[in-house]
C-alpha cells in the first residue's frame, strides 16, 4: 500500500519517534525537521525508504534512515524495524529508546 511513500507525520507516529499524530504534525510544521537535508514545514511531506530524517529533541539531535513503511502503529519492537539510527545514543540508558541506538555498521 505504501510502496511510494507515506505522509511524514503518519510515519513519525507509526515509528514511535513522536508520541502522537498531532505532536508529529507540530514537529513537521515547526521547520525544525529536515528530510534529506530539506527543511520541512508541512506534515504532508512524503517520506520514502532510504530517506534521512533529522530533528532536535531536547539538547540532542535525532537522525535516522527510513528502512520501511508501516500499515499501523504497532509495538515498539515493530517500530524500531522502520528505521536505522544514524547517531549514537547520548547516554547508555537511552540506547533502546526510539530514535537513538548504537551506531550501525555501514
Amino acid at each position: 500500500m505504501y510502496e511510494r511513500g507515506m505522509r511524514l507525520d503518519k510515519w513519525l507516529w507509526f515509528s514511535r519517534l513522536s508520541g502522537s499524530r498531532s505532536e508529529a504534525q507540530s514537529l513537521c510544521e515547526s521547520r525544525r525537521l529536515r528530510l534529506d537535508g530539506r527543511v520541512i514545514d508541512r506534515s504532508c511531506a512524503t517520506v520514502r525508504r532510504g530517506s534521512i530524517l533529522s530533528f532536535p529533541r531536547g539538547d540532542h539531535v535525532i537522525a535516522v534512515r527510513v528502512e520501511a513503511m508501516a500499515e499501523r502503529r504497532g509495538p515498539s519492537s515493530e517500530a524500531r524495524a522502520l528505521y536505522t539510527p544514524l547517531l549514537p545514543a547520548p547516554a547508555p540508558q537511552l540506547e533502546t529508546h526510539p530514535g537513538w541506538g548504537a551506531m550501525q555498521p555501514a
